[in-house]
């Protein structure tokens, strides 16, 4: 199997280590990124020959697809803003595609694709990474567990091992979807309908044990993905 990740920051660092060292039914992984120094430097920290640089921008259409083409999935790491143009990108290549997704308008537009991507013979699935992605799937695992959920809160930041004041966070996210998810409209079931609520509101004081015993949450955009939609049926 062969598998192109897109962008190589954070994500897409964390993505290509885990596909050639801990999948293994890759065979070959392309990282590509508008500077090719940091995605030779991808190559260099994952210490695999599993892996290989591209020197690629994303805003480049037909060279995207150009690159895609052979590849078995695609994986974008890269700011959300480019991904309904990369879906579209997967399909004329007919390549696999996923992507860390977490604006609500794009992702909508991606699942529009659905017929097209079928046509394709390809999956486009949107919102694969942490929140959204993953607290979705645990979040559904543990509503199927119960008979009748009554209240099903997501909560999710950026907390370091070792933190450092004053905020005691760390920033592991691309900042453009960070301020994404603090200005456009958050998701919820309310009243067994689902709702818009604005981001940074509702806020809430958690408390665990030091030096997290003094934090605040508030609602954030993007990060239930489709899980209302799935979910709702079960309200009240």
């Amino acid at each position: 199997m062969k598998i192109l990740v897109l962008g190589a920051g954070r994500m897409g660092l964390g993505a290509v280590y885990d596909l050639a060292h801990n999948s293994g039914d890759v065979d070959a992984i392309t990282v590509a990124d508008i500077d090719l120094g940091r995605a030779r430097a991808v190559v260099d920290t994952v210490g695999s020959p599993k892996v290989n640089p591209v020197a690629l921008d994303v805003a480049n259409y037909d060279q995207v697809v150009s690159l895609m083409t052979g590849h078995d999935s695609t994986l974008s790491c890269v700011v959300y803003s480019n991904n309904l143009r990369l879906a579209k990108a997967a399909i004329d290549a007919r390549s696999n595609f996923c992507d860390l997704g977490g604006n609500n308008s794009i992702v909508d537009a991606e699942l529009a694709l659905s017929e097209e991507a079928s046509a394709a013979g390809i999956n486009i699935i949107p919102d694969c990474g942490l929140a959204p992605g993953m607290v979705s799937v645990l979040a559904a695992h543990a509503a199927e567990r119960f008979e009748q959920v009554e209240t099903l809160r997501v909560r999710v930041g950026g907390l370091p091992l070792h933190p450092k004041p004053p905020l005691n966070y760390q920033i592991v996210f691309s900042v453009e979807g960070l301020i994404n998810e603090y200005v456009e409209l958050a998701r919820v079931i309310r009243d067994g309908h689902i709702v818009e609520v604005p981001s940074m509101t509702e806020v809430e004081t958690l408390s665990f044990s030091p030096p997290y015993d003094n934090m605040e949450a508030f609602q954030t955009s993007g990060g239930t993905s489709t899980l209302p939609e799935s979910l709702v049926s079960r309200a009240s």
